[in-house]
């Protein structure tokens, strides 16, 4: 809180803290950690920095966003330019208002990113942002231009890391080096608004004045949204709805056959998951849609397989499977399906565009004839037995760079060996045993580190209950690109030969509950835990 009075009158009893403006020590220290490249600068552009840092009070934000915009500007011309400009606003008091930073890093973006960073300023203040989330809306808001052979996804993510470099946008979370979830400063939130209402990007319904602007192509709903639809919106062209809602229950209310929903790309339904709604049948004349994201929703209708240029479909797990219709199989541009559904999707196949697939059971994967998902990238799948015919027909997703599978409770693996044909395979999750033979026999035990050392392009990997044997062996050469290891709960784990050459990259050990473990090899000590058994939990709930 920044009111004093307010936070005082919250709690009677509490004690009020009163944080410090950072010295100009610290100041210094803080812009330079921030700075993307100190050995640029130049004395004459130090001197110019620390006069324009010592101006900013010692506010950290103002501080890192001064910093993250001058790191985008080259040379003492440029750094000049910056502090000319802010002077020009400087008042009688002789300091930085920092409402002048911001909106000077924010007129240094290109139009592109403008939209990007404006589009966080739709959703709640302080809300932590799931990154995929954020760049599945970019691209189907239509901000993402493919550059090149390079894939739409790979440039989201790039402008997401400018913000962040720009200290524009605030990491919350990263796994494997990867920014996963991430949030905006309430003030960067503010000026997101108010540039997005200057230039009708988006509104906000409110329901005290019943009303929105007709001039926005973008409505957001944060309540009351049956009052919304009661709106006359009949002359709007509107191309997002962002309907997050979670004391909305009647979904007949919404009419997708009226002009409103015609044009849209963008559908985002997020309801509260005890509502148990069902989507109506009209939905399938929304033949523009790109991205449907549904929470709250249990049964989606046949019609969904007219959505013909849908990209992306996720519908959020609210502790039950969702009803997807077989018709889902006929969204022949769909890229991301991320959806515990109920009933075995068994023309998948014929979903030759589709990058990710998260969710998935195996024993919905029985029908699956993997070798016609040629872009499959990412899949993640839950609840494996001991169909290994099942496991073995992952061997044909040739291009497959992510795969994450979920054991649960006994249930075990079988080989390994399907891996060694996923030769692009970079990150890699296993959890649950590895055996043999079936768990009648749980001493034959198969060391998995041999057949995964010889993946060549396994960057990351994650054993999580995944085996039951009592020694590990990496022989020469093996995991020569791996960088990432964690080894959690393998309780029966003592020793751990690694020959010399084995992971020569790694920069990451994590080890948990690995109790029987007597000694780590010499060289493994002195690798630094960038993944301890925290984030391991939370990153095995999913981010979708």
């Amino acid at each position: 809180m920044r009111k004093e009075d307010v936070a005082e009158r919250v709690d009677k009893r509490g004690f009020v803290h009163k944080l410090c403006f950072l010295s100009q020590e610290e100041s210094w220290d803080l812009f330079r950690r921030k700075l993307l490249d100190v050995r640029a600068m130049v004395p004459e552009m130090e001197s110019l920095a620390k006069d324009m840092v010592e101006k900013c009070r010692g506010l950290p934000l103002g501080i890192v966003v001064l910093s993250g915009l001058l790191s985008h500007k080259k040379g003492l011309h440029e750094w000049q330019k910056v502090e000319d400009h802010l002077w020009k606003n400087i008042k009688e008091d002789k300091f930085i208002e920092i409402s002048n930073i911001l909106s000077l890093s924010y007129n240094d973006l290109s139009t592109a990113l403008k939209q990007c960073f404006l589009y966080f300023g739709i959703f709640p203040e302080d809300q932590v942002l799931e990154a995929d989330n954020i760049i599945r809306l970019w691209m189907a808001e239509g901000f993402i231009i493919p550059r090149g052979e390079e894939r739409m996804e790979d440039v989201a993510e790039g402008f997401l890391n400018e913000l962040i470099r720009r200290s524009l946008v605030q990491v919350d979370y990263t796994f494997w080096e990867r920014v996963t979830k991430c949030r905006v400063h309430d003030l960067l939130r503010d000026l997101e608004i108010q540039k997005a209402l200057e230039v009708n990007f988006f509104d906000f319904y409110d329901p005290r004045k019943h009303s929105i602007s007709s001039l926005c192509i973008r409505h957001v709903i944060h309540s009351q949204g049956e009052r919304y639809l009661s709106l006359d919106l009949s002359n709007l062209k509107l191309r997002s709805i962002m309907f997050s809602d979670p004391d909305f229950r009647n979904m007949s209310l919404m009419n997708f056959s009226s002009s409103v929903f015609q044009h849209l790309y963008v559908l985002y339904l997020d309801m509260r998951g005890d509502n148990m709604s069902t989507l109506p049948d009209a939905i399938g004349s929304l033949y523009h849609l790109k991205l449907l994201r549904l929470r709250g929703i249990y049964d989606v209708p046949s019609s969904i397989g007219n959505l013909k240029n849908l990209q992306t479909l996720v519908v959020t797990d609210c502790g039950y499977s969702c009803a997807l219709p077989r018709e889902t199989a006929d969204l022949i541009n769909l890229r991301h399906l991320v959806a515990s559904y109920l009933k075995p999707l068994k023309r998948i196949s014929k979903l030759t565009s589709l990058e990710v697939l998260k969710d998935v059971r195996c024993d919905q994967w029985k029908d699956v004839d993997p070798v016609d998902l040629v872009n499959l990238l990412e899949l993640r799948m839950s609840e494996i037995n001991y169909q290994i015919l099942l496991l073995n027909s992952i061997s044909s997703l040739k291009n497959l760079s992510s795969l994450t599978l979920f054991c649960e409770f006994d249930e075990s693996f079988s080989s390994l060996e399907f891996l060694s044909s996923c030769q692009k395979l970079q990150k890699l999750l296993l959890k649950g045993r590895i055996l043999e033979k079936l768990p009648l026999f749980p001493k034959l035990m198969e060391d998995p580190m041999p057949t995964l050392g010889m993946l060549p392009n396994l960057r990351d990997l994650i054993l999580e209950d995944a085996y039951y044997g009592k020694k590990i062996l990496c022989i020469d050469s093996s995991f020569h690109q791996l960088e990432f290891l964690h080894l959690y709960h393998l309780s029966k784990l003592e020793r751990w030969h690694l020959a010399t050459s084995a992971m020569p990259l790694i920069k990451s050990l994590a080890i948990g509950r690995c109790s029987k473990m007597k000694e780590i090899p010499e060289r493994m000590k002195y690798v630094e835990d960038k993944l301890n058994a925290v984030d391991l939990y939370n990153h095995m709930q999913g981010f979708n």
